[in-house]
């Protein structure tokens, strides 16, 4: 027996163990991994068919929910007031901004405003925190930094946030 592998060993050769082992290397993947894969997904298609794609969970207690937490007693100029408010405190200097309404054809109203500000990267990056934590009714979509030249400490950012209210 040991002679018949020998013998066999030499007509094989380097190239011809190489491809044995990776003839075995094949087998056992296949029977290792991609067997159970298959199972796997044979078994999720059969759950899809008896229980069908699975539904959003939203509905009207969750839009509910969410109106009535746009529905807030403070105006627009009460949320501007607190925002310049967490300027100040953050150190940052705000410049005039620019504002906009925007009806989004449904109960909700955008309130659009773009904020040229200027600090260091820390007091704008406190500044946006602060905001958006205490005014719960606020987005950032957008924000662009700019400095001046490498070594300049203040930042010059454009801020562009939203005040998502109900519609009175």
């Amino acid at each position: 027996m040991k002679a018949r592998l020998l013998a066999l060993r030499a007509q094989l050769g380097p190239v011809g163990l190489a491809s044995l082992a990776i003839l075995a290397a094949a087998v056992s993947f296949f029977a290792l991994v991609v067997q159970p894969l298959e199972q796997k997904e044979r078994a999720l298609r059969g759950a899809l068919e008896r229980h069908g794609p699975p539904r959003a969970q939203y509905g009207p207690d969750q839009l509910a929910a969410f109106y009535r937490f746009l529905e807030r007693k403070e105006e627009t100029t009460d949320w501007l007031a607190k925002l310049h408010g967490i300027a100040r405190a953050s150190g940052v200097e705000l410049r005039s901004a620019t504002y906009r309404t925007q009806a989004a054809g449904t109960r909700l109203e955008r309130y659009e405003m773009v904020l040229p500000i200027s600090g260091s990267y820390g007091q704008i990056r406190a500044f946006m925190k602060r905001a958006l934590a205490e005014i719960p009714v606020l987005s950032l979509d957008q924000v662009s930094l700019k400095r001046e030249s490498r070594n300049d400490a203040r930042v010059q950012a454009e801020l562009r946030l939203a005040i998502h209210r109900i519609k009175s």
